[in-house]
């Protein structure tokens, strides 16, 4: 196929359409965060067992990571994404039968397993359908979609709740979900990519700026998506906020989230990729340490600014990543990335706030995190003297 060269028409069309469904996929993940709480009452449980399901969706998601970076390119990336659409559809429209604790923890896994198919696919197919002129543009467009539905999770909680219970809010999600990814089956042209295997994925572990981004995507994922997922208990319990009043401190804080996100698409070909992240992700270690000052009305200002930080980090990382690798490897190096960045930022990182909330208090934890994201800034400069290497070599 031609790729497009401007964002008019069908192109725009095609932008939109899998902006939704990029939301649409990410909100599979975000809406636990806001009914977090609701399952800490239902089932009695822990911070650290709440905070639990996020380890085990992030395992099934860091898993399915890996095979759809290397196996989306042969069965096709429109399909693939197709099929995580309505994979998430099963799981969510299961969830509402679910009686105890541990089942709950399962379907989280098989959750995990299908989105994590979405990114290493979406990729591929937005620089194979798109000029590499409108990269800049395209990406960061897209990957907005993650960002309000950062925004809208608390705000889509609060309105069905209205409406339903807990347990019908996942029914609606996977009800629209499964038509969604069957829509996706009928529209649009294929792309495949024949090359690969495990030859590319062999040689591609090996590339030092693979793993530079993966450490630098880790914390990036940490400060954003980590601390999301515990951030309405660290208001409801430890700070004693109201959940409804939470739930709006909350969802508005990720408004100048969207805002930074669409910004991204107009200022990342005039900058220089590597230190617009370094001074993003610095930025964003000092307010996540700042999280831990307990006056409410500064809160929430430095909650907004730290959530509208955090998010610029990914769209300037994947057109970064984008431009390091070539197209027969970039699912893969994709995969890999956010692998990294899953089993240990957004996994392993809730489980380990969840337990400092238990033991010590959630302001430990989070001011730790602070820390080490600051530190972790400085790893960007290690890149510049292998871009040369990676783009000749196409890993």
């Amino acid at each position: 196929m031609i790729p497009f060269e401007n964002l008019k028409g069908r192109a725009l069309f095609w932008l939109l359409f899998i902006w939704f469904l990029w939301f649409l996929s990410f909100t599979t993940r975000a809406i636990f965060s806001p009914v977090l709480p609701l399952l800490e009452d239902e089932f009695s449980i822990s911070h650290a067992a709440a905070s639990s399901i996020f380890a085990f969706m992030s395992l099934g998601y860091s898993l399915s990571l890996l095979a759809s970076g290397i196996l989306g390119g042969r069965i096709g990336y429109k399909k693939s994404i197709a099929f995580c659409l309505i994979a998430s559809a099963l799981v969510f429209l299961a969830i509402p039968f679910v009686q105890t604790f541990p089942p709950l923890r399962f379907l989280s896994f098989l959750l995990g397993l299908a989105a994590g198919i979405y990114l290493p696919s979406s990729i591929p197919l937005i620089t194979a359908y798109y000029h590499d002129k409108t990269w800049g543009k395209t990406i960061p467009i897209h990957d907005s979609a993650a960002s309000f539905s950062i925004f809208a999770s608390p705000f889509i909680c609060l309105g069905l709740l209205k409406f339903l219970p807990w347990r019908g809010i996942f029914a609606f999600i996977g009800i629209v979900a499964l038509f969604s990814g069957t829509a996706l089956l009928f529209l649009g042209p294929e792309v495949k990519i024949h090359k690969g295997g495990w030859n590319p994925f062999w040689t591609l572990i090996k590339k030092r700026s693979l793993w530079v981004m993966a450490f630098i995507w880790l914390f990036a994922a940490t400060a954003n998506m980590g601390l999301y997922f515990i951030f309405p208990l660290y208001l409801t319990k430890e700070l004693q906020i109201p959940l409804q009043s939470a739930h709006a401190i909350f969802g508005f804080s990720r408004l100048g989230g969207l805002g930074v996100a669409i910004a991204a698409a107009f200022i990342v070909d005039r900058l220089n990729l590597r230190k617009l992240i370094f001074f993003i992700l610095f930025l964003t270690g000092l307010l996540t340490l700042s999280l831990v000052y307990r006056d409410l009305q500064w809160l929430k200002v430095l909650l907004f600014l730290q959530a509208s930080i955090a998010v610029g980090f990914f769209p300037v990382a994947l057109v970064l990543i984008s431009r390091i690798f070539k197209q027969e490897v970039r699912g893969q190096a994709m995969g890999l990335i956010v692998t990294f960045g899953v089993i240990f930022g957004i996994g392993l990182g809730p489980y380990l706030l969840g337990i400092s909330g238990d033991l010590i208090s959630f302001r430990f934890g989070i001011g730790t995190l602070g820390i080490l994201t600051v530190l972790s800034s400085g790893l960007i400069f290690l890149l510049p003297e292998m871009l040369g290497e990676v783009s000749k070599s196409g890993g």
